[in-house]
């Protein structure tokens, strides 16, 4: 059986690659012989000085100081040991990031070297790593499964070839339309080669997170038990930071911010404004339930209505909404210099189409009509506030934390079920 051209064995104390030239080892030794390095896979740079000195027993020495054993092979020494791992030598991968690799690991010559003769570790090392670790314990190690997992993805010659059509048929597409869709042929490649896996972004904070939003669960739950023995001021604050955690998009929440009423050429006070990331504003209106269902139990005309609290604070939002819009411009600058000292440097608030939130009220006791008839208002309404009772946050806390508790929030769905 042809033995392999590069092999790697493992000493007690060297890693050393074996290397069998394919017309023997005479012009090996020969440019050795006028002081020129032997670059084998594109990867290891060799010289005579990398030669193991200690010859087998079946060898034969020639005048010069290479070792040639009976099969024409050459045995370099390219890493030493140290403690569990193999330590390269710079000057074998022609680069000075350290490159450890496990006493467990069996390399073969595709571990380092990809097609047309590209060092693995070399594009690696381009990243700008401090060390590459290659399986063991220690914390940096690239683990051995996923090692061997990144060479089958790495690119071969099929998939540049693709990649260059792709950036051409990009160009090429502005002007005309092809018949072969390159960009899709590519990704269709990729696709098949790869395996995705989600990062899990939350592991090193799900323990932290279970408990702030069990906090704020059992928070709200003593809030409602104890309604009567808080505040309405002391409500709106505490409810308006559940609101925050519940909607990460809000960065800040503002209350009692002055708003122009140009219909009344007066001054407003909205009682909380609430700023996202981008600077949109929006209104949110807090208020107590006092055990209150949001629908009413009495029909008319064979209808529930909405409790009389829940009509008049959505007539406070509209009108808070409605002088907003026709701020505009103006209301922007103001609001920016207004709140700009408790926000980022730099950052304008922006009055684009703003919307309302409302909470109040309970849903748990609601007949199956009357929680019909408030889905038919909260849709109906969409446009201008959403509306959440008090039972909705209850349920919101409760599924993040059975999600949280369950496992990373990113899966893969389960593949359809065949249709027959």
């Amino acid at each position: 059986m042809t033995k392999p051209a590069v092999e790697f064995d493992i000493s007690d104390n060297e890693l050393h690659l074996v290397y069998r030239p394919r017309d023997n080892t005479s012009w090996v030794r020969e440019m050795f012989g006028r002081g020129d390095e032997l670059l084998v896979k594109g990867t290891f740079h060799l010289t005579s000085q990398d030669l193991v000195e200690e010859a087998a027993a079946d060898a034969t020495d020639d005048d010069d100081d290479i070792t040639r054993l009976d099969d024409d092979r050459l045995v370099f020494a390219i890493a030493r040991a140290e403690g569990e791992y193999f330590r390269f030598k710079p000057e074998i991968l022609g680069f000075e990031t350290p490159v450890l690799l496990h006493r467990d690991a069996r390399p073969d010559w595709k571990w380092f070297s990809a097609e047309r003769k590209v060092s693995i570790l070399g594009v690696i090392q381009s990243l700008g790593l401090e060390r590459i670790v290659i399986g063991g314990p220690d914390s940096d190690a690239i683990p051995i499964p996923e090692y061997e997992r990144l060479l089958g993805q790495f690119p071969t010659p099929h998939e540049l070839r693709r990649y260059v059509q792709a950036r051409v048929g990009t160009v090429i597409r502005q002007y005309t339309e092809p018949k072969i869709d390159a960009e899709a042929l590519l990704n269709a490649y990729v696709d098949q080669r790869t395996t995705a896996t989600a990062p899990n972004l939350e592991a090193p904070f799900i323990d932290f997170d279970v408990a702030k939003y069990a906090f704020a669960l059992d928070r709200l739950q003593a809030m409602l038990t104890n309604e009567a023995g808080t505040s309405e001021a002391q409500w709106q604050l505490e409810i308006v930071e559940i609101i925050l955690l519940l909607n990460p998009r809000y960065i800040k929440a503002f209350t009692e911010v002055r708003l122009w009423d140009a219909d009344a050429s007066t001054w407003r006070r909205i009682d909380i404004l609430l700023v996202d990331a981008s600077g949109n504003v929006d209104v949110i209106e807090i208020k107590k339930p006092m055990g209150k269902p949001i629908m009413l139990p009495a029909r008319y005309r064979d209808h529930h209505l909405p409790m009389r609290d829940l009509v008049g604070a959505m007539g406070q939002v509209t009108h808070y909404l409605r002088h907003l819009n026709r701020w505009s411009l103006a209301g922007e600058d103001y609001l920016t210099r207004l709140l700009s000292a408790k926000l980022p440097a730099g950052f304008k608030i922006r009055i684009i189409n703003p919307s309302g939130i409302v909470i109040m009220g309970r849903s748990h006791a609601l007949s199956e009509a009357q929680r019909r008839e408030f889905e038919v208002l909260r849709r109906d309404s969409k446009g201008v506030a959403d509306i959440i009772t008090y039972d909705d946050l209850l349920a919101r806390l409760q599924a993040v934390l059975d999600q949280l508790r369950s496992g990373p929030a990113l899966s893969a769905a389960p593949a359809s079920p065949q249709v027959e």
